[in-house]
């Protein structure tokens, strides 16, 4: 999968110093709690004070342990803390606490299991970092893994709730032509975002042919793992876990949670997924990116839990230096023009998702055909790097994160130099912008509605602070 970033010019410093105290603590590991009083309706729930609490948010407490601990952690990763007050932590802890209360208010459910499947995979990570869970403990001052278990599982519910609430907020907000053209005649011509040197990028790709009895191999494995998940009781996470060859979601047990609106996987997969029933496990089924079996975990409305396992086909080399030869010979004949490369990728390209495009590669980022070059993923930026516009680059051999290796051709079809935001041509990056601002606006109106329902209260500490947001009422 190729990502691409659009770069513009920063209309407000301090919007993106706070986007960067949210990025630091996703991270940090902070401790949560939460404290209830009894009360009728009429009377306004009494909270018990505490010592060192900074504020409280709905029913979540902030404890002034909560920020040292913030800073302390952030260090340890070699991150500089040195032009972020305690204030603006608090304030993104305000945040979180916010939106995780009225997720709990809207009752937005979140899976305790998919927590602890996340906290599993953390500890993983950890510890392979640092050779062992001894270590992973000292690096976090952490007194056992039990309790820091429990704390990491108090971060990422908090997290998944938060972002849960947000996605809520802005997951049906749209933006017409007109907001579009708006946006764009109200931003004034000196604060224009630049947008960098994007190519746009065609390709032909030629997958090796598999042998039939390679082929009825791998059903027959998933099939039989289907069986023994099925009739044998069998964990289908385990299997994923020992068999996959999705190293994206391997070490997870295969886990996927994919939402019909926002497409995640390739159309194969999710017709198969958004087709079937909880605790349903699929037959085997192929993609572009080989065989997979899949079974559907939770549904939840628009969204699904499932897990799926992935086997490749082995190709051997006389298979793979067939395919090599066969496009070698079609780049002959677009040099020679007997065809050109938009009618051989549409008629001899075993890549479905470019074959109909003519070989354009869609930037799944942006939807459109344009990649800025300095952020372009690495491998296909070596690939092209060199290319004059319109030359084709010999085979190439390409092997994907699950080892499926295969052919292909490039050409640079179009370049477009580093230049001003232009209305016309790059209609599609402002309209990103255009939509990215409506949804600010809409939390940032929803923050203001949600801070004067909410119960809020702040160490007198903090009074003096200027926070972003209006969380002292005044």
């Amino acid at each position: 999968m190729i990502y691409c970033r659009m770069l513009s010019k920063p209309r407000n410093l301090k919007n993106i110093k706070i986007l960067l105290i949210s990025f630091l603590f996703s991270l940090s590991l902070i401790n949560t709690g939460s404290i209830y009083a009894q009360g009728s309706q009429s009377v306004k729930p009494q909270r018990i004070k505490v010592d060192g609490v900074s504020a409280v948010v709905g029913d979540y407490v902030i404890l002034e342990s909560d920020i040292d601990k913030a800073i302390v952690e952030m260090e340890s990763q070699g991150m500089s803390v040195k032009n972020i007050t305690r204030c603006e932590l608090l304030g993104k802890l305000m945040e979180d606490k916010l939106y995780a209360h009225n997720a709990v208010q809207d009752s937005l459910e979140v899976s305790d299991q998919e927590i602890y499947d996340y906290v599993d995979q953390s500890i993983a990570y950890f510890t392979d970092q640092l050779g062992s869970i001894d270590k992973v403990l000292e690096f976090y001052k952490k007194p056992d893994e039990l309790s820091f278990r429990d704390e990491l599982f108090q971060i990422n519910k908090i997290q998944k709730l938060s972002s849960m609430m947000q996605a809520k907020i802005v997951d049906e907000i749209e933006i017409t032509p007109e907001e579009v053209r708006s946006f764009f005649k109200q931003i004034p011509k000196n604060d224009l975002p630049t947008f960098g040197t994007e190519l746009e990028i065609s390709q032909i790709v030629l997958e090796p042919k598999v042998k039939e009895e390679e082929k009825e191999r791998i059903i027959n494995q998933l099939k039989s793992f289907k069986v023994d998940v099925e009739e044998r009781g069998l964990s289908f996470s385990s299997k994923a876990v020992l068999y996959s060859q999705d190293p994206g979601s391997r070490s997870s047990g295969g886990k996927y949670t994919l939402h019909r609106k926002k497409p995640r996987m390739v159309k194969e997969f999710r017709d198969i997924a958004f087709s079937m029933q909880e605790g349903q496990v699929s037959d085997p089924f192929k993609t572009d990116f080989g065989w997979h079996i899949l079974v559907v975990e939770k549904i939840r409305g628009q969204e699904i839990d499932v897990r799926h396992i992935l086997l490749t086909p082995k190709v051997d080399e006389e298979q793979l230096e067939e395919a090599r030869k066969l496009l070698d010979t079609l780049r002959t004949r677009i040099i020679d023009k007997e065809i050109t490369f938009e009618d051989a990728a549409i008629q001899f390209s075993s890549e479905k998702e470019t074959r109909l495009n003519g070989g354009a590669i869609i930037n799944p980022t942006t939807g459109d055909r344009r990649f800025e070059l300095t952020k372009m993923d690495p491998v296909l930026y070596n690939q092209i790097r060199d290319l004059e516009d319109e030359e084709i680059s010999v085979p190439l051999l390409d092997e994907d994160r699950s080892g499926l290796k295969k052919y292909k051709i490039l050409k640079v079809t179009n370049r477009y130099d580093e230049h001003l935001a232009d209305y016309s041509k790059d209609y599609v990056k402002i309209k990103e912008l255009a939509l990215k601002e409506k949804k600010l606006k809409a939390i940032k109106k929803w923050m203001e509605e949600k801070i004067e329902l909410t119960y809020i209260s702040l160490n007198k500490d903090f009074l003096d602070c200027k926070f972003t947001n209006n969380w002292r009422k005044n």
